[in-house]
């Protein structure tokens, strides 16, 4: 799979603006998201040519995340509301920490850390349902790796989005008689 560069004499590259156009068109039909893998299989180029395309998009503010899934088109036009809470939990409880999010509408965008040495640590995370929750926990599982909240003893952010600021502040309310917020 290797790509042809056509380039006009400004130096522009038609057939990688193109390719770029088709991803975005491919990331704005989907409802989930889509591999760097199958990415380059649909469109015929090394899953390094997607990567450099997608970093190419973000830079003129296309709204791409990259997530344990794959890449997914995100709206920030959106209706609505964020939330971000400050917790802390064991390994075990990661799960049912994640569902009193997604049972109660909303949608976990990702998980924020504060290291003393490398600052703040951002990971898309995009999990919106106990399915992905599962798959969540799988992948943590397979890679054997540890959860990034293990850095800072249990201590991480997550911002989370819901249809209205009372599923936000049921989501609060339950996380806090858990004992998961900080305070």
């Amino acid at each position: 799979m290797r790509e042809i560069n056509m380039l006009r004499e400004d130096g522009y590259n038609m057939e990688g603006d193109s390719r770029r156009k088709k991803i975005i068109d491919i990331l704005t039909t989907r409802d989930r998201a889509i591999t760097g893998n199958d990415l380059s299989e649909m469109l015929n180029v090394s899953r390094q040519i997607i990567v450099q395309d997608i970093a190419l998009l973000r830079a003129v503010n296309k709204s791409i995340l990259s997530t344990n899934k794959g890449y997914i088109l995100y709206s920030d036009e959106s209706k609505r509301f964020k939330r971000s809470y400050y917790v802390t939990h064991t390994d075990e409880q990661i799960a049912e920490e994640l569902e009193i999010i997604v049972d109660n509408n909303g949608k976990v965008l990702d998980v924020v850390i504060e290291h003393d040495i490398y600052g703040q640590i951002t990971v898309d995370l995009i999990i919106a349902s106990r399915r992905d929750i599962k798959e969540f926990l799988q992948k943590l599982k397979d890679s054997k790796t540890k959860p990034l909240k293990n850095l800072t003893d249990g201590r991480h952010y997550h911002t989370v989005e819901a249809d209205t600021e009372n599923d936000l502040d049921i989501i609060e309310k339950e996380l806090n008689e858990k004992g998961y917020l900080v305070n």
